[in-house]
């Protein structure tokens, strides 16, 4: 199950089903030229990364990103865009997109005004919930979800602790941490999510 999963990089996610669909492709290792969608979170270098994006990119590749980064799209060399905000939901080529407000209550990085989001996704009949850069938050608390690919680095974001608690909180069948080691956090990290995440949830250490 949720084999067509994969972490690339920090919090660059490729899921493969019925349409090849990335998350902030970041720091990738080979040209694919296989991205039907493209999602980005927010506008910070190690999420909106204009070389990966054109390297996931095809011909006729779809990019989302938060209306409040508007303007910043033709860097990334693609020329179908839509822009959602927090809270919306579009219906798009066979996938149900619903944004997630993402943010820091009580840090400056990620504020609130900034209207960055993280991601619902259901493609395939899987509800796949990608945080973006966040903390727990009373928007997150309330995600329904099969799986659910959450920031455990602390800093910038929720640290592994924290992010076990959203998890036992929402209860997806699958957990799997992202945005730690490099930017921020420890490489240990995963493993000590993990560890603090209820029994009845699988987590999946995919850096």
């Amino acid at each position: 199950m949720y084999e067509e999963i994969n972490v690339l990089t920090h919090s660059s996610i490729k899921i493969s089903g019925s349409k090849i669909i990335y998350f902030d492709a970041y720091e990738m290792r080979e040209d694919s030229h296989d991205a039907d969608i493209i999602f980005i979170t927010h506008d910070h270098f190690d999420h909106f990364s204009q070389q990966d994006i054109k390297k996931a990119a095809k011909e006729d590749t779809l990019l989302i990103m938060p209306e409040s980064i508007k303007g910043q799209e033709e860097q990334a060399g693609i020329k179908n865009v839509k822009f959602i905000r927090p809270n919306e939901t579009l219906e798009l080529e066979g996938l149900t997109v619903t944004a997630v407000p993402a943010y820091n209550p009580h840090k400056p990085f990620h504020t609130r005004d900034k209207n960055y989001v993280g991601y619902v996704v259901t493609m395939d009949n899987t509800v796949y919930y990608i945080a973006g850069d966040t903390d727990m938050t009373p928007e997150n608390q309330k995600i329904q979800c099969d799986a659910a690919l959450i920031p455990i680095g602390g800093k910038y974001t929720m640290d592994y602790k924290e992010a076990a608690e959203l998890v036992n909180i929402i209860k997806p069948k699958l957990a799997i941490p992202t945005h730690y080691g490099t930017v921020a956090g420890s490489p240990e990290d995963g493993k000590r999510f993990a560890e603090l995440v209820d029994r009845g949830i699988e987590v999946r250490v995919l850096l």
